[in-house]
């Protein structure tokens, strides 16, 4: 059935693996980073989902002191 070169993966033995920090996760989330979804760790997403909170207030900070009315 299997020809030569081939290999079988046997699915017990793989560990799925965090995208952001490449270290072996007993689960991943699905988050989107910079627009593109990608499987992380919940340590990462929780670290990733902070930094797009400050990045939103800082964004909103500096729009505010320049005066900036409209959408965005």
């Amino acid at each position: 059935m299997f020809g030569r070169g081939s290999r079988r993966l046997s699915l017990e033995f793989l560990v799925p693996q965090c995208k952001s920090c490449r270290e072996d996760a007993d689960e991943l989330v699905t988050i989107a980073i910079s627009g593109k979804k990608q499987r992380v760790c919940e340590a990462c997403a929780e670290r990733e989902n902070e930094q797009q909170t400050i990045l939103e207030a800082s964004e909103a900070a500096v729009q505010d002191m320049m005066g900036f009315k409209g959408r965005r």
